[in-house]
């Protein structure tokens, strides 16, 4: 492993970033062993979801399967569904167990499990709001993922005015950083007006960055565009960046987080930054191996020509940098949307599969 100098007192360039910047990095898996990992070098949180979920059990199955036994066994009437749920929870709980001493250092703004609602009920406030109540109660340092859809908005800031620190997720671009943002607000104004203790709070606005730059490149080959290749690397770094601006000029109280990893600049681009850095274990173990240098470039700008060709080129780059480019209600319709919410469903029933593995087993199996 590249370090960042003999004797250096950091363990890795991660670890470095962690200790000398306001940038924190959470880990984007709840396997235990990918987590302490990410603990050791600095990270202050990390994050659950069915795609998460489903590779941990993929990884991890020999611990788990004893668990889905005893689970089909306590339960009987329960569906796959419902036993594939429980396993969400309990690997969440038993990864925000490990996070409780940082989250009692940083007083509730750090040290969270950020645990997903069920893809499904994207279109369901209520639905989307019932279950945010159910996983904030898992554990003390629970923060809760909300998609940032039309349906998600409403209950961004409902659950931010019960008390509840929210994630929001499959979120690609500044209109919906900016609504998550003014949604978040008007529940912490809610609270405030009504007396109500917010200092504990941890809201945070997930940008998928290589989501959107996946999505030019598959606008670029659909339609048959011509761009120098390495523009389409800076796509959601540039949207990234001009959220951030923004939210330090309006004095939003949410903090960005990058996910979604598809290069190095979808961290060193944000060193600096009070942002929250949430790569997965393999590009953790990539960054910590490499000799890029930890320094700030939180606010140094894309160059102004990268940014330019993209918005001449890609009305869907201008969708999602334009802060008018698209109204909550179109947010559903966008392609980074669909995209992930098929993805994300497609895992809830992969992991239907797994349970139904052990519940039904095949009898024609070898």
């Amino acid at each position: 492993m590249t370090q960042t100098g003999v004797g250096n007192r950091f363990k890795s360039p991660l670890h470095e970033m962690t200790q000398t910047t306001p940038t924190c990095l959470w880990n984007d898996s709840a396997s235990i062993q990918e987590l302490t990992y990410s603990i050791e070098h600095g990270a202050v949180g990390a994050t659950c979801n069915p795609v998460i979920v489903l590779g941990v059990l993929k990884k991890e199955f020999s611990i788990w399967k004893e668990r889905i036994h005893s689970l089909v066994n306590e339960r009987p009437t329960a569906t796959e569904d419902q036993i594939g749920w429980q396993l969400v929870r309990e690997i969440s709980i038993k990864s925000a167990a490990l996070l409780v001493p940082v989250f009692e250092a940083h007083r509730g703004r750090n040290g969270r499990l950020s645990i997903q609602t069920d893809p499904r009920l994207f279109r369901d406030t209520r639905a989307i709001l019932d279950q945010t109540d159910e996983f904030s109660r898992l554990a003390p340092n629970m923060i809760v993922k909300i998609p940032a859809t039309s349906a998600g908005i409403p209950a961004i800031e409902e659950a931010t005015y019960r008390g509840i620190s929210i994630n929001a997720t499959v979120s690609f671009t500044l209109p919906q950083c900016i609504a998550v943002a003014e949604a978040v607000e008007r529940g912490l104004q809610r609270r405030e007006r009504e007396k109500k203790e917010i200092a504990s709070m941890g809201p945070v606005c997930t940008i998928m960055v290589g989501r959107l730059d996946d999505w030019l490149k598959a606008v670029a080959e659909k339609e048959n565009i011509t761009i120098d290749p390495g523009f389409l690397e800076w796509a959601g770094v540039a949207v990234f960046k001009k959220a951030y601006r923004i939210i330090r000029e309006r004095g939003y109280r949410i903090r960005l987080l990058s996910a979604a990893f598809r290069n190095h600049m979808h961290w060193s681009e944000f060193i600096g930054g009070d942002v929250v850095i949430s790569p997965p274990y393999s590009w953790q173990v990539r960054f910590n191996s490499s000799d890029i240098p930890v320094r700030s470039r939180m606010d140094a700008p894309v160059e102004p020509r990268i940014v330019q060709e993209l918005q001449r080129t890609f009305s869907e780059f201008r969708r999602a940098f334009d802060e008018k480019g698209m109204t909550i209600d179109e947010f559903d319709s966008y392609g980074p949307t669909r995209r992930t919410l098929r993805q994300f469903i497609a895992a809830c029933h992969d992991l239907d599969g797994i349970v139904r593995d052990v519940l039904i087993p095949n009898p024609d199996a070898a």
